[in-house]
């Protein structure tokens, strides 16, 4: 009983906290532009810190400076179409913030600066795309929430073996599937209604982007397990921090940036991601 009460407060958390959070989400994701690129700058600058609270252990403001002011100035010259500067940018702060930190464990503090560089630059690329930025960003919002939502629903439901237990022992494969399934379900939905052509390709494209999605939620339990925490943070009643919400969309972001930029180039990427 009581396990069904906890688990009932956790959803209620989780119902709130997404009431507050997928509005805004797709409110900046509408408007376009500064409004998103700053909605994403802070929580890269967010995710940023929490990592290196995770991961670093102590005082690390000069590290946090330093990856802070790096994150600033990549999303900006991103958001002005320089992506390979801002890349240019994220690397040579990921080897300052490296000689900054210290070397027990400077590979992991210097890793956090790609990681939440990844997470503010990715999204903003994909919506620089003035003809179908907008819809690739609903298209990558839909299939990670469907799969966070499916997974967990059809893992409590179904049970059976675990995904991958000694990283996170409540995943389990029906889990997976079931969010995989669903994620499809809702792209090929997506596209019916958006008129989008390529059916097949863009089931594909959501199987792809759902694993990747499961992927970095995997190596979110992984990296908390390696560090001995429950939560990156206490910033979202019911998830922890923001890199717990957020892990799965990091990874299929930059998937989906990447694939959209390889078919569309840096003029069009939200085309080259939706268009087959």
């Amino acid at each position: 009983m009581r396990a069904l009460e906890s688990c009932g407060g956790e959803l209620a958390l989780r119902v709130c906290s997404a009431l507050v959070l997928v509005p805004l989400a797709l409110g900046a994701a509408y408007l376009g532009g500064w409004p998103f690129a700053v909605l994403w700058g802070l929580a890269a600058m967010v995710v940023l810190w929490e990592w290196n609270s995770l991961v670093a252990g102590s005082d690390q403001r000069i590290v946090l400076t330093t990856g802070g002011a790096s994150l600033a100035l990549a999303i900006a010259l991103v958001l002005t179409g320089h992506l390979l500067a801002a890349v240019i940018v994220l690397a040579i702060s990921t080897l300052g913030v490296a000689s900054l930190a210290p070397a027990k464990r400077r590979t992991w503090i210097a890793a956090g600066v790609p990681y939440a560089g990844a997470l503010g630059v990715a999204p903003i690329v994909l919506r620089s795309d003035n003809g179908e930025g907008f819809l690739a960003i609903i298209f990558l919002f839909a299939v990670v929430w469907t799969t966070d939502i499916a997974a967990y629903f059809a893992g409590r439901a179904i049970g059976g073996p675990k995904l991958m237990p000694r990283v996170s022992p409540n995943k389990t494969w029906s889990g997976a599937i079931g969010g995989t399934l669903a994620a499809v379900i809702v792209a090929l939905a997506l596209a019916k209604v958006t008129a989008l052509t390529g059916l097949f390709a863009i089931a594909m494209l959501a199987v792809i982007l759902s694993i990747c999605a499961q992927g970095g939620d995997l190596f979110e339990s992984f990296l908390k397990r390696r560090f001995g925490a429950k939560d990156s943070g206490h910033l979202i009643p019911g998830h922890g921090g923001l890199m717990d919400r957020l892990d799965g969309f990091v990874t299929a972001s930059v998937v989906a940036a990447l694939i959209g930029l390889l078919r569309g180039g840096f003029e069009a990427p939200g085309r080259g991601l939706l268009v087959w």
